[in-house]
């Protein structure tokens, strides 16, 4: 018996994906079709996840069986719910969760790097939950599925005015039908970022004529990954050091914001206290997710201290009442 190849068992599983209809909910549903979409959203967002009955959102359920939100804003709620977020956000690389993301949301993978660009600055600016209303506020989303048809995956297979790369991200994404974007195996790390970088299938640079391909097969090791590829993961690097750099001003003024704040904020109440704690550099063997692993560090430490920043706001308020209160007291008695 012939065994097959992974290129082959790939082509099998895409083949099975292209056979399946969209799951749309229509106008007077019954309660089983209904059933049938919440289940759908659920396999989907999760990255066919496993999810036990006390994992479900009953109400946002609730809500979509008595039609007070159309299924758009059932995959909201549930990208947005603290499940999704402890799988795929808070305990994942930062590119592996963007890619996730577009797996999850839009159905696909991204096109090239400058997609991961812009919302790993939408994370930054906006946070999770800004992240994920990008997505499913996007043109791209309303024009695939609109309002009640559950995402699905579209990017398996290539299609007309879409580059290449797409096809062969999405292979990357999708191991199996059965897989689930929970399994750890992968320690979480992203899949796609040296094709993206490289702007190539899987990360390689395939040479074009004799010459180029004997130098191909004989060149040392060391320098397999290619020219280009080496001075996009430096500009790459170069421009997390800079971030890093700007985010350590912020966090600086950010200190001193809140330094500023806590005489009043310490007369408003007693219990108040900074829980922030300076991280250490993260140690990696790979200087880019080092790199990547000290912002994200930081712009978690950036959020804490704004949300410090916020609660001492409150109890200087409180406090310098109770001040204003005592030298009323003083200097008018």
């Amino acid at each position: 018996m012939r065994t097959l190849s992974d290129d082959e068992i790939r082509q099998s599983q895409y083949q099975t994906l292209s056979k399946t209809q969209p799951i749309e909910l229509w106008f007077g549903a019954s309660a089983d079709e209904i059933e049938i979409v919440i289940r759908a959203v659920y396999r989907q967002v999760l990255g066919n996840a496993y999810v036990m009955e006390s994992e479900r959102l009953t109400v946002p359920e609730s809500q979509l069986k008595q039609g007070v939100i159309p299924v758009r804003e059932f995959v909201r709620q549930i990208a947005k719910s603290q499940l999704y977020r402890s799988r795929f956000f808070d305990n994942v690389y930062r590119y592996r969760a963007i890619e996730l993301n577009f797996k999850h949301l839009l159905g696909r993978a991204p096109d090239d790097y400058s997609e991961t660009i812009h919302h790993s600055n939408i994370l930054d600016e906006q946070g999770f939950e800004g992240d994920i209303d990008s997505y499913l506020d996007s043109d791209e989303y309303l024009d695939a599925f609109g309002e009640n048809i559950v995402p699905y995956y579209r990017g398996y297979k290539t299609q007309t005015g879409t580059k290449i790369l797409e096809f062969t991200n999405m292979l990357q994404l999708v191991r199996s039908n059965s897989s689930s974007d929970k399994n750890l195996a992968s320690n979480n790390k992203p899949q796609l970022v040296r094709s993206l970088i490289t702007n190539t299938p899987y990360g390689k640079l395939k040479s074009t004529d004799v010459s180029a391909l004997l130098a191909d097969l004989f060149k040392p090791k060391p320098d397999t990954q290619g020219n280009t590829f080496v001075a996009a993961r430096t500009e790459a690097e170069k421009g997390l050091r800079q971030k890093i750099q700007e985010q350590e001003s912020q966090i600086i003024a950010l200190q001193q914001q809140l330094a500023d704040l806590r005489t009043f904020a310490s007369i408003g109440t007693t219990q108040f206290s900074s829980s922030w704690q300076s991280s250490s550099s993260v140690t990696s063997t790979d200087e880019y997710t080092s790199l990547q692993q000290q912002a994200d560090a930081q712009a978690k430490q950036i959020t804490s201290l704004q949300e410090q920043i916020a609660d001492a706001r409150r109890f200087a308020t409180i406090g310098e009442a109770r001040l204003n209160k005592w030298r009323s007291r003083v200097f008018n008695g």
